[in-house]
């Protein structure tokens, strides 16, 4: 059963790193399946206050993902319904897949801001580019724990190994 739990430990924890670049997969969850995983093998030394601790991160920056374009939005500018358009945005984007998951907060942004005050075009751009800066920062949170999560993953699995 080792054997197993290691193999589906070290794949969630490579996928779940590519999932933090590709949209569509949730990156830091499936690491922390692979964490989770490794938890259950006999040889892991994995504490039960680790595991809480990398859950309640992963639950954190998978909420964080959703909040951010927003929060960016206002950050650059933006006004209430530029942030309304950036959340709407992320939510619009899942139809397009990735290309609507990097572009649709943007937009949502930028039509938020252009629909409140048609004259002002330079902070609508401004409050869309803050929503598109957001998708990268998010990414690289995401990836930033999923790697830890993988490299725990590695170091446990191959320590054993060898």
């Amino acid at each position: 059963m080792d054997t197993l739990l290691s193999i589906l430990a070290v794949i969630f924890g490579v996928v779940g790193c590519v999932g933090c670049i590709v949209p569509v997969l949730p990156g830091v969850a499936l690491a922390y399946a692979g964490y989770v995983c490794l938890y259950f093998c006999s040889y892991a030394e994995i504490s039960v206050a680790w595991l809480v601790v990398f859950g309640v991160l992963t639950a954190i920056v998978s909420v964080l993902d959703y909040v951010l374009p927003s929060y960016m939005t206002k950050k650059f500018g933006g006004s209430k319904a530029g942030e309304r358009g950036a959340m709407a945005g992320v939510l619009a984007g899942f139809i397009f897949g990735p290309v609507g998951i990097i572009v649709g907060p943007f937009v949502g942004a930028l039509l938020g801001e252009l629909i409140n005050d048609s004259s002002d075009r330079k902070r609508a751009v401004r409050s869309g580019w803050g929503s598109f800066l957001s998708f990268f920062v998010g990414t690289g949170i995401k990836l930033a724990v999923s790697l830890w999560l993988t490299i725990e993953i590695f170091v446990d699995v191959f320590k054993n190994l060898f």
